[in-house]
């Protein structure tokens, strides 16, 4: 083990270093799946896993057989800590950024992703969030713009230039022109605001079959979707009794109908999954809403994990680009220290635990990050999220930036 810091997150997740050595021998990934949970920390998995499964049992995500550590500082003059444009540019491309740049280097230069080198292989592509399609995160996988905020020409750069196969998510405001309102209903404030027109009619015209809704996806047997299944971000973000987790398509069905899409491709596939919700309910110290979102972001691994048992050649990893919150867990009957939320029950147990929050914002710590499939290993160390991308590209033997 190179890391004492790795050998504690081994423990915790019930992994060690023979299962590391016990993964697959294929020869390469025919097909790589980055699964994302935003904002998804040690601190985040554990939440998670014993308030859905208890002391006992563990989650989908902890089962792989490859544990690795993510450091998540950007390459930025004023911030220590990372925001997801950074991270993500780093985990897309394997290089460092500014926080707010997007699949461009600190000067602005646009930086090649694993995506785009997929594309180039001839295998299919897919973008899947419970945020905005547009969001941070999955842009820096195939757009390049010096401001995460010109989510418009984010879109326009998904159809225009690296034409992912599969785009879902929510954001549907970036993609029509003011005065022109999509299938959702826009809250108070909020209004469509493309900047290049109808980016959902330009879409159709290249090739896109745009769906709408959760019975629109299911009927679709088109090579090509975009779908758009909220105004702005999926989740409806708010603190304990205000704020749910709620999409209107479950980012599993949404999982589901990527790999269909996508696995028909022999040359195989790239598919970025996210789930947003864990993100920005940390944000709102929302630990009952980040429960739920873990939940339906593990119900999805669970269905991932089932798809490669049919497909051995498909590396799968999981992680998350920073974590939010500063969340730890106490004991129930400890003292109040801060912003604490709870008591939540133990399954299985008489037990009750509660969660602190230190902060409203992202934190520097490392991220957990588990995997499987040809050429995980490279992920069971203490690593760079720079890393991350270079584990992807050599599993799947693509041509290195």
């Amino acid at each position: 083990m190179r890391s004492g810091v790795l050998v504690a997150a081994l423990v915790l997740f019930g992994s060690g270093v023979a299962a590391s050595a016990a993964e697959p021998v294929a020869a390469h990934a025919r097909n790589v799946i980055y699964i994302q949970g935003d904002g998804m920390g040690l601190g985040q998995r554990e939440l998670i896993r014993l308030a859905t499964l208890g002391r006992h049992g563990d989650l989908a995500m902890n089962r792989l057989p490859v544990t690795g550590l993510v450091h998540t500082d950007p390459e930025d003059p004023d911030e220590v800590v990372t925001d997801s444009a950074a991270a993500a540019t780093a985990l897309a491309t394997g290089h460092k950024t500014r926080n707010g740049a997007v699949g461009v280097d600190p000067s602005g230069r646009p930086l090649q992703t694993v995506l785009e080198q997929a594309k180039r292989a001839g295998k299919s592509t897919g973008l899947v969030t419970t945020a905005q399609v547009t969001g941070a995160s999955p842009a820096a996988f195939a757009a390049h713009v010096p401001s995460r905020d010109l989510q418009s020409d984010i879109a326009r750069q998904y159809v225009a230039d690296s034409r992912p196969d599969v785009l879902l998510g929510g954001g549907e405001d970036w993609w029509f022109p003011k005065g022109r309102p999509g299938a959702w209903p826009d809250k108070p404030g909020e209004e469509s605001r493309s900047t290049h027109g109808n980016l959902v009619a330009q879409a159709q015209r290249t090739g896109y079959t745009y769906v709408r809704n959760a019975q629109e996806l299911r009927q679709t047997r088109a090579p090509r979707i975009l779908g758009l299944f909220a105004n702005e971000d999926m989740v409806d973000y708010g603190p304990d009794g205000a704020g749910k987790y709620a999409p209107s398509v479950p980012l599993v069905q949404m999982a589901k109908k990527a790999l269909d899409t996508l696995s028909a491709n022999p040359r195989g596939f790239f598919l970025f999954l996210e789930e947003e919700g864990i993100d920005g309910m940390s944000h709102e110290n929302n630990a009952h809403a980040v429960i739920d979102a873990g939940r339906a972001l593990d119900a999805t691994i669970a269905e991932v994990l089932r798809f490669t048992r049919a497909h051995p050649d498909t590396l799968v990893i999981i992680g998350g680009d920073h974590e939010t919150g500063g969340l730890s867990i106490e004991n129930a009957d400890g003292p109040n220290e801060g912003n604490e939320d709870g008591p939540f029950p133990v399954p299985g147990s008489n037990l009750q635990f509660k969660v602190d929050w230190t902060t409203g914002d992202h934190t520097g710590a490392a991220t957990p990050v588990t995997a499987s499939g040809p050429g995980s290993g490279a992920l069971g160390r203490a690593l760079d999220n720079t890393g991350v991308y270079h584990a992807m590209v050599q599993a799947a033997h693509l041509k290195a930036n």
